[in-house]
């Protein structure tokens, strides 16, 4: 079982940038994939970035391709999203998930989520 917990949120001026950190508790935190999620009011959770178990590889969505990077750092068992250049519409409850089995943008090859961090973005 993995607990994980995001950090970093807050409020930011459109064009400003935050990091948001999900730390996880567990010896087994590098057997898994990692990704974000969002979740804005009124709106469906939808996938913003992932990463392979040993980091190699990533994947973004559309909407934050330039704007985003994502890494982890396994001896922290931690995973991190840079954001930059933000955006009103990047506004949204931000998500950890791990995934045992596979590296990918949809939510339900997660097995584990966090609680979410709030991104609020203001004009």
């Amino acid at each position: 079982q993995v607990q994980l917990v995001e950090s970093g949120g807050g409020l930011v001026q459109a064009g400003g940038s935050l990091r948001l950190s999900c730390a996880a508790s567990g010896r087994t935190f590098s057997r898994y994939a990692m990704g974000w999620f969002r979740q804005a009011p009124g709106k469906e959770r939808e996938f913003v970035a992932a990463i392979t178990t040993t980091g190699t590889m990533t994947n973004y969505a559309d909407s934050v391709k330039g704007r985003a990077a994502i890494s982890r750092d396994n001896a922290k068992n931690t995973v991190y999203l840079q954001r930059n250049s933000l955006e009103r519409e990047d506004t949204a409850v931000y998500y950890c998930a791990a995934s045992q089995h596979t590296f990918g943008n949809y939510p339900g090859v997660y097995d584990y989520w966090g609680q979410g961090t709030q991104v609020t973005v203001s004009s």
